[in-house]
């Protein structure tokens, strides 16, 4: 495959390769599509570590404050929140 990039685009493989971290334009572009697609990946997929831990957060900040959602657990705004 055959692959016109942009001066810039040039530029940034070709410094990629001076530092040494690379030893082809390959690797890096490879390794440059390696990590936009991982990307991709987690946008697609909910993170559900950090909503928990936002959760948490939430629960622990509420407690300390004394705030109240009127009546509405945190868990039902979590499932209200959910796709």
């Amino acid at each position: 495959m055959i692959v016109r990039l942009p001066p810039r685009i040039e530029r940034i493989i070709n410094g990629a390769l001076l530092s040494g971290q690379y030893r082809s334009p390959e690797e890096v572009v490879s390794e440059a599509i390696t990590v936009w697609q991982a990307q991709q990946t987690a946008a697609a997929q909910p993170p559900t570590d950090q909503r928990d831990a936002a959760i948490e957060r939430l629960k622990t900040f509420g407690k300390t404050h004394r705030l109240s959602l009127g009546g509405v657990t945190i868990k039902q705004l979590r499932d209200e929140a959910r796709p």
